[in-house]
This record gives C-alpha cells, structure tokens and sequence, in this order.
C-alpha cells in the first residue's frame, strides 16, 4: 500500500526508471548527425520533474499493468514534453535562456540545431511507443498525437502566442491552459490506462476526469512560482515581470498579494467543481469546461 511515507521514494524510483531508460536511447549509437544527437540529450536528460512519467506509471500500476509495459509510454510522453520545450524556448516563442538550471538548447547550441533537435526529439517519441507491439497501440498512438498536435499542445501555444499584449479573461486562460499544460497531462494518464485496459473501459473516464482538475491545478501553481519563485531553485527565470512575449495571466490566478506566512491561494478543499478567485478576490464557480 502507498502512503505518504512511501511516495516519495516510489516517485524517486520512477525518476531513476525512465531516466535510465531515456538515457538509453543515446548509448552504444552511431549517429549519422552528433552535434544534433547531442542537442537532444541536452533538450531530455538534463534534468527535469518527470511529471508525466510518472503519471503514466501512477495510472497504469492503478489497473494492473506492469512497469515493462508502461516504460515506452512513459518515455513517449516525456520525449514529446522535452521537445515542446526546446521550441517554446526558441526567441520566436518564449525566448528563454534558462532551463532546469542549465542554458536552454539553442543557447547551449543554436537556433537551428534547437528546432532540430525538437522535430527529432517528436518523432523519436513516437517510434518509441511504437516499436511496442501492445494489442492497443493504435490507441495509444492516436491519444499521444492528439494530445501534442493541433487539438491538444499546440494549439494552447498558438492561443499563447495570440493572447500576447492582451487580457485574457479566466474562461480564456483555462481553454488556453487546458489545451496547452493539461493535453499531454491528460494523455499521461490515458496512456497509463489503455497499457492496462480496454478504450471503452470505465476507469479511463474517471481517471481523465482527474487529469483533468491536476492539470490545470499544475498550471496555476506554476503561473504563481513564476511571479513569486526563486530562479536558482525553479531553474528557469522566473520574477514580477512576465517576459514581453507572454500574456499578462498572473492576476487572473492570484488575487492579492500574499500575507506572510500564507500563499496567495486558497486552501480551503476544492468541491467537485473548481473554485478561482477574479482579481477582486471574490470566490466563483469554475465553469464547466
């Protein structure tokens, strides 16, 4: 049984797993391009949470699947992660420097081995789940696709990008953000489930109806780090001002600043439905979206 006092060591295990793993993509390899294989390893192996990894094996281990078989989904979903970094960092989109505490790949390298390494970084995720043989790949490759591409991930960065210099009001913010952080959240859970179950089975229902709420819970919070967060412990910059190319999001989420001592959220339990506070802090339902 796992509580609180296991968790930790069992999600460190799971880092330890899929690292090794992804790791193993790059060993005893004659690459026909090093300088590019190399800035792949630097957009996937240096560093990072694993959030969605760890998902999937959360999920899967939740419907009896085994850690071999939820290994390649793992990997999928955090190499198409690592590559959606390398490009929202490119100067054309975020224009980072700074990221899991190191120099962000087109700094390390350049800007055109950046978007390289991150349409190779694409791809790679997907001959990895492939390369499976489960009796539900196609699903699981539909899921991932899905997830990542125009109706998922990317299509919350164009709303990013579009929402620039504007005001987004929360009922946009939370499209954006479901779309653009709780896609491939959402897919790291399916994926967990469709390596144990059927697609029609009903536990993929109720776990995506949680992928859901953590999704955008992850993204709220990190919205807040970003504004109130260290550099040195987020690895990435972070600070009052939102870079130029960003949406002016932060008071949507937060309503005050926080007292000390406290957060400037809420910790009151959270109903079945969400709750947000508007920026003047008044308490109102979350719409159904």
């Amino acid at each position: 049984m796992v509580n609180a006092d296991t968790l930790t060591t069992l999600l460190a295990a799971d880092r330890v797993r899929v690292d090794a793993r992804l790791e193993a993509l790059f060993v005893e390899r004659a690459a026909p391009a090093p300088r590019l294989e190399a800035a792949m390893r630097h957009g996937v192996l240096v560093g990072g949470k694993r959030l969605r990894p760890l998902l999937v094996y959360a999920a899967g281990r939740a419907l009896g699947a085994d850690d071999a078989t939820l290994d390649a989904p793992a990997m999928a979903i955090e190499l198409i992660h690592a590559y959606s970094l390398v490009h929202d960092d490119l100067p054309a989109m975020d224009d980072d420097d700074l990221r899991r505490g190191q120099p962000t790949v087109h700094r390390a390298y350049d800007e055109a081995t950046a978007i390289l390494a991150g349409d190779a970084l694409q791809s790679l995720a997907f001959e990895v789940i492939a390369r499976t043989r489960h009796p539900r790949l196609a699903a699981m490759i539909a899921s991932l696709a899905e997830a990542a591409g125009r109706d998922g991930m990317v299509a919350g960065q164009a709303l990013d990008l579009d929402a620039v210099g504007g005001h987004p009001d929360v009922v946009a913010l939370a499209t954006m953000h479901a779309h653009k952080t709780g896609a491939l959240i959402r897919a790291a859970v399916r994926l967990g489930g469709l390596a144990a179950v059927a697609e029609d089975d009903a536990s993929l229902a109720a776990l995506d109806a949680y992928a859901r709420a953590i999704g955008l819970a992850f993204q709220i919070h990190d919205d807040v780090l970003d504004v109130i967060g260290d550099t040195a412990i987020l690895g990435k910059a972070s600070g009052p001002t939102p870079p130029a190319t960003s949406p002016p999001i932060r008071p949507c989420w937060v309503s005050r600043a926080p007292a000390p001592g406290r957060r400037g959220w809420s910790r009151r339990p959270s109903p079945p439905w969400r709750r947000w506070v508007n920026p003047r802090g008044r308490w109102r339902r979350w719409p159904d979206t």
